[in-house]
Order: structure tokens, then sequence, then C-alpha cells
């Protein structure tokens, strides 16, 4: 995604932070990426499967010739190591040609993917036996080539079997869903719409339609389900997180084209219904969503090795922090029970990713109704526009402020790291009264996991500024990378040794 055209281009935006430096992918670059980590799922899985081969192999076939079924084994391994690469990456082949990388999960359900995963492993199975059969191979025991493909088959698919459940249960709680609009409100556009909410299954969350001509509206779609029009897809986009159009009306070429400009600079995907818009589709893949084939317009480029990375760093070191401070964080929790009454824990609900709201755990500051208290507190607020802040904020008890200065009081934010609600580095988590005063580019920085520190948190903390806070924040959220979020984890254990909390 381009830099945004939001971030102020002042010298507000530190340094640090290489805007505009990133490079764009190829479609095919962004189409292996995007099904990288369920690829890296099920080659594990074919590990396992070669694993529980050896040990078949082994208690059923070698305890009849153990000391030469042991010889042979040593012998060869090497080849079979070589083997099982040709059979995970055949195996990767036939699936991705069979859609079981799709991030559509299709409408004939679980049944029909572990049948095509169950045949994409007899199909590799099958070549490996030709690989064999080709090579002269005498060396490499056929009874383990067979185990290998059976017990692929059950690993693979209980895997897959399991992701599904998994997602499914997160997709009925609205977690990892992409959102989705219809832009057309004619009879077809009201049907897929009607299909998607009816089935949570599918992933996607219909946040509503863009009226695509001046014809008005079907007589099925409610006025109220109608965002705006074709004109403002960039605030539609922004305001509802919108990951994809789908459009379900035939539009002219001249109409398609900014749509697909607009699209690539919003970082949105576009599909069409089949047979809509094919002078911009050649031999186009077909992808069912429900009961509607589906072709893809425009595909944004996916950032998956970057994610992955990212929540892998997230949960090693919450691990790891969790470890070597549980004996500070049990202090603390006495400390507080011995200053004053109530709960150690403190948990405001707060703004995450895309506007979910999560329970954010802190050690207790202040005294037990100071929620009630804020209110008489206005008056005294130091930061400007939604933020508020008092320096000796009344409500703020004894221990509550050497907790503050230290940043102690945000340790148990380490298990809001672990539930993913959190990442370790992200714009600071809102709550709802700011966030319902928030313009609409200010919603920029709700595009990711909010973090435990951020670049204003070690840039301009105690700057009052509410406009330098947007632009830190935003300028994260365009930039963000591996090295960016190292400096900021560095600087952020150098504000909080010097004690610079309040």
């Amino acid at each position: 995604m381009a830099t945004s055209e939001y971030i102020p281009e002042t010298s507000d935006v530190p340094s640090l932070v290489p805007v505009g430096r990133r490079k764009s992918r190829s479609h095919f670059q962004a189409s292996m990426l995007a099904p990288l980590p369920m690829v890296l799922n099920d080659i594990v899985a074919i590990l396992l499967a070669f694993g529980a081969a050896l040990v078949l192999r082994a208690i059923f076939l070698d305890k009849v010739v153990r000391f030469s079924g042991i010889r042979h084994s040593m012998d060869a391994a090497p080849l079979n190591v070589l083997y099982l690469g040709w059979f995970a990456l055949v195996y990767v082949v036939i699936a991705r040609r069979y859609g079981l990388y799709g991030h559509i999960l299709k409408s004939a359900g679980g049944a029909h993917e572990l049948r095509m995963a169950a045949q994409a492993c007899l199909n590799a199975g099958m070549l490996l036996c030709g690989a064999v059969y080709m090579m002269h191979n005498l060396v490499i025991s056929r009874a383990l080539v067979l185990l290998l493909t059976f017990s692929a088959m059950v690993s693979v698919c209980f895997r897959r079997a399991v992701w599904r459940q998994r997602r499914y249960r997160q997709y009925e709680r609205g977690i990892s869903t992409r959102h989705l609009v219809i832009l057309g409100t004619n009879h077809v556009g009201y049907a897929l719409g009607r299909q998607i909410r009816n089935e949570t299954r599918f992933g996607y969350t219909l946040r509503g339609y863009i009226c695509a001509s001046e014809s008005g509206l079907s007589s099925e779609v409610p006025e109220s389900d109608v965002l705006g029009g074709v004109e403002e897809l960039r605030q539609i986009a922004r305001k509802y997180f919108i990951d994809e159009v789908v459009i379900t009306e035939s539009l002219p070429l001249e109409r398609v084209i900014p749509l697909l400009k607009q699209a690539g600079e919003l970082g949105i995907d576009v599909r069409s219904v089949s047979g809509y818009h094919t002078e911009l589709t050649t031999n186009p893949d077909i992808e069912y969503l429900g009961a509607f084939p589906l072709v893809s317009l425009h595909s944004r480029t996916p950032r998956v090795i970057s994610l992955a990375f990212k929540r892998a760093g997230d949960i090693l070191l919450s691990l790891m922090a969790l470890i070597a401070v549980s004996p500070v964080m049990l202090a603390v929790a006495i400390a507080i029970r011995l200053e004053s009454r109530g709960s150690v824990f403190y948990t405001s609900e707060r703004i995450g990713k895309r506007g979910l709201v999560f329970p954010c755990f802190k050690f207790r500051t202040m005294v037990m109704n100071a929620d009630q208290l804020r209110k008489n507190l206005d008056s005294l607020n130091e930061r400007d526009g939604v933020l508020f802040k008092v320096k000796n904020d009344p409500r703020v008890t004894r221990l509550g402020r050497f907790l503050r200065k230290y940043s102690l009081d945000e340790l148990p934010q380490f298990f809001n790291v672990l539930r993913g609600e959190m990442s370790l580095v992200g714009p600071r988590p809102p709550v709802a009264s700011e966030v319902e005063k928030y313009k609409l580019e200010h919603l920029r920085r709700l595009e990711v996991l909010p973090g435990l520190t951020g670049l204003w948190q070690v840039q301009a903390r105690q700057d009052a500024s509410f406009e330098k806070y947007i632009a830190l924040d935003t300028a994260y959220v365009e930039n963000w990378g591996f090295w960016l979020d190292l400096k900021i984890l560095f600087r952020t254990a150098e504000v909080v040794l010097r004690g610079t909390g309040i």
C-alpha cells in the first residue's frame, strides 16, 4: 500500500520512519504469498505423517527383520528426505490446483475440502512411486511410501478439519472476517448479500451496498443498507475497513478502470460476478462465494510473511517477558492489595484492530470509582483534541504514581498480546469515547493491532498535540516492519528505565 495521504508532510513524522520505501510486488508474488500459512501448515502435517510412517514401519515390518531393517533405514535416510521433499512439493502444487489455498471457503463445505486434500495426497503418493520407479531405486522402502501416503491423508485432513472448525468459531464471533461491500443494488447483489449474512462460515462481514447506477435501488435492498455511491468509495473504505468490493452489475469500462485504480490506492480487492467484465480478464480463475461465481479484477499484495513473523515475535517475546517479570508482577499485586481495597487488576474496554472491542488489562493505579470521578476533571485536561491527561490526577494512588512512572501498570497487557488482541508495537488502543470523536482520517490508526508501545510513546509521549499523536500513529501504520519495531522496542526500554511514564 502506498503512503497514506493523511500523513502530514511535516517534521512531525520522525526520521526513523522510512516513508514511501515500500515497493509493489507482482500479482504472481501476491498469489503465492497469500496462502503461505496454509502451505506451511500442510508441510508440517506431512512431516508429522513421515514420522508416523517411520514408526509404523518399525513396529509392523522391521521387527521381522530387525537388524537388516535398521541398516536399511540408515542407508536410505538421505534418499528418504529427498523423496519426502518431492512428495511435499507435488502435494502443494496439486492442492493449489484443486483450490485448497483460496481464501474463500467453498460452498461445498468441509467434506469437499477433505476429499480434495485426500485426493491430493493420493496423487502425490502415485507420483512419488513413479519417481522411485523411474530412478530404478531399490533402497527406498515401498512400504514406507505407502505408509507415508496414507499417514499424510490422515494428518492433512485432520489438520484441515481442526483449522476449519476453529475458523468457523472465529467467524461466528466476527473475528478474522473480511469486510465486504457489494457494488450494485440489483437482484443479484441483494441475493449475494442475503447469502453472506445467512452463512457466517463464508468468512465475510457484509458492511452494506454501494449504489452503482442512477437507476435507483431494487425493491429488496433496504435504503438503510446503502452506504453511498461509487464516488464515495474512499470514504466508505476508510470508515468500514473494507477488504473487498464485489461488483454485481455490468458497468461500462470507463467506470471500472477508475474504480480499479482507486482500489489499488486503498489496498482493497475487487471481484466481479463472472461474465460481467470479460474485457478485463483472460482465462480467469473462478472462485465461488456461496452459489455465485466470482473473478478477480484486482488483488492487493498481502504482507503475509511480515505478519507471520510479527505474530511469532509477539508470542515468543511476550512469553519470555512474562517469565522474566513474573516475580515483579507478584510483588506489584501484593503491594496494590496492601495499599487499598479493591481489585488488583483494572480491565478497560478498548477499541482494537478494525473497531473490535476487547478487554485491556492493567494493574489498578487509581481509586475504585475513578471512572465516575473523571467527569469532574475535564476542566483540568492538559491534552488537546480527544485525548485526556492530567499530570497530578487526584484519582491516582501513591503506588499508582510509581507504577505509571516506570510503566509497570501495563505489564498485564502481555496477556493481551498472547491472546492476539494486541501486539508489542503499534498504536495505543483508544477507548470508545475517543473513537466517537475521530474524524475519518483518524481511523487509519485502527487498521493494525494496537500495541504496548509505539512511535508516539517513544517520540512524543509528553507532547499535548493530538495531531502529532495521529501523525505518528499513521506513519507507523503505513511503514511498519521488523526493523522499525526493533528500534521502537529499544527506545521503549530506554524510556522506561528513565522513568518518563508520567
